[in-house]
């Protein structure tokens, strides 16, 4: 619901308008339909003038788009991640200003794959925490994140609460372990059909396909294979001021 306007305020109304507009397309109200400026009218108790106002502000700031005869329409935001250490995709979402949430398809001791045995440095078919989570930015779907981690330091994470924030933050309140390091290998992919579905990635749309292994100190403790949509994030390398890499650009 909109949010009560202050008329008594030297804050114009338009701003006011486009400020609460912002809380609400960030919070993922207008997931399916933005409102027209006859409903906005309305809801406000303002004039269409000082509505267009607020929503051209909103244009300039690429949250919302106009199209001629048909409307304003939902701009999704692009969640931005550096990447110079070792990262969050919770933290960059809420950097964003973006509520960010994680539904938890699995939270288990299961035995462990191939691949995760090798990389975590554990006997085939040890017994791993397995924990599989579907996360959002707003009210879609960004990315898709199946973990496996070393089951006698990590699971203290099944008794955790992993609807909200980073796992790492999670392991190092709930398990006395800090990931110190590790590497990600990241590669653009066209995702399976069930993985589209999953994620809501809207047609002809690439993905990231990501792999991690974290470390504390020298013990691999997470291998981590991620899915995130590629209309809904970038990586960005920054270089440190001073440092020339090499050959010419």
């Amino acid at each position: 619901m909109p949010a009560t306007l202050d008329r008594s305020s030297p804050v114009p109304l338009w701003a006011q308008i486009a400020d609460d507009l912002r809380h609400r397309l960030l919070g993922g109200e207008f997931e399916e339909h933005f409102a027209t400026d006859e409903e906005l009218t309305r809801q406000y108790a303002v004039s269409r003038q000082t509505v267009r106002e607020a929503v051209r502000h909103l244009t300039a700031e690429r949250l919302v788009v106009r199209q001629q005869g048909r409307g304003s329409f939902v701009v999704s935001p692009v969640v931005e991640q550096p990447l110079h250490s070792l990262y969050s995709l919770a933290s960059a979402v809420r950097a964003k200003g973006i509520a960010e949430r994680s539904e938890v398809l699995a939270a288990e001791r299961r035995p462990a794959t191939a691949e995760a045995a090798a990389q975590l440095g554990v006997g085939m078919r040890s017994k791993v925490v397995f924990i599989e989570r579907l996360r959002f930015a707003g009210g879609e779907p960004i990315a898709w994140d199946r973990s496996w981690l070393r089951a006698d330091v990590a699971g203290g994470l099944l008794t955790a609460d992993l609807s909200s924030g980073g796992l790492y933050e999670t392991l190092a309140a709930h398990c006395s372990v800090r990931i110190t390091g590790g590497w990600e290998r990241i590669r653009p992919v066209l995702a399976e059909p069930d993985e589209r579905k999953r994620l809501r990635l809207p047609p002809r749309t690439a993905a990231f396909s990501i792999e991690r292994l974290a470390i504390a100190g020298e013990t691999p403790v997470e291998w981590r294979r991620s899915l995130i949509r590629g209309d809904r994030y970038s990586l960005i390398a920054q270089w440190p001021t001073g440092v020339h890499p090499h050959g010419e650009g």
